[in-house]
């Protein structure tokens, strides 16, 4: 009889045992069911935005003011300007003489390299350490891709010169881990091609042209870490 009971006992623990792990499974069944659904529904969202944004943007040979044909560009570009501006390139890092500039050594205004458009000015130059000219703010000269907010957290957005339609480089929203910097006032950072750009010196001077390497540049190579 004892044994009987036993044996009852144990059966009644596996069947609960079993409908708690099936309404387990159902329960996390539900929520994956629930998760996948809204990150379709979001994919779906982010894609139609996506190509929304890309059917109304701009064509960078046809819709801006300042027009030339693309031998006229390659002409009047110098190879690094022409790779950037009108082929959206992007330079090595620490490749332009203008990452060496600051906000209160070299006051002036940074101009396109493509139709001389004032896209930015000294005092919101900044020192990034990214090898890239860095800025916390532009100028009305300069267009900002618009891009869903979801993409430009994690792609940034494109930056382009108004006037000719140039690429620059791209913006940011992490200016605010820069701290002591304009950049953390406005949460921005302007990531630019030097080579795009040309300093003009307040007050009248030699023009900087940022296709130009910083003087006595020396490219190091960090060692291979899988190197013996």
């Amino acid at each position: 009889m004892i044994i009987f009971t036993l044996l009852v006992l144990l059966a009644c623990v596996i069947t609960s045992s079993s409908a708690l792990a099936i309404n387990r499974r159902r329960y996390l069944l539900r929520q994956t069911g629930g998760c996948i659904a809204t990150i379709a529904t979001t994919t779906t969202t982010t894609a139609a935005a996506a190509a929304s944004n890309a059917a109304t943007a701009k064509d960078r040979t046809e819709g801006y003011a300042i027009q030339h044909t693309e031998r006229e560009w390659a002409y009047i570009l110098s190879g690094p300007q022409y790779n950037i501006l009108r082929q959206g390139g992007t330079e090595r890092q620490k490749a332009s003489i203008l990452n060496t500039f600051t906000s209160t050594s070299n006051v002036g205004t940074y101009t396109c390299a493509g139709c001389a458009t004032p896209l930015f000015t000294s005092g919101d130059k900044f020192s990034s350490g990214t090898g890239w000219p860095s800025f916390s703010s532009a100028l009305p000269g300069v267009e900002v891709e618009d891009v869903d907010p979801l993409r430009a957290a994690l792609d940034g957005r494109e930056v382009r010169c108004g006037s000719c339609g140039g690429h620059l480089g791209d913006l940011f929203n992490d200016g605010w881990i820069y701290r002591g910097s304009s950049a953390a006032k406005t949460g921005k950072r302007y990531c630019i091609d030097g080579a795009a750009l040309i300093f003009k010196p307040e007050g009248g001077g030699e023009d900087v042209f940022g296709d130009d390497p910083p003087p006595n540049k020396v490219i190091q190579y960090e060692q291979s870490m899988y190197r013996d």
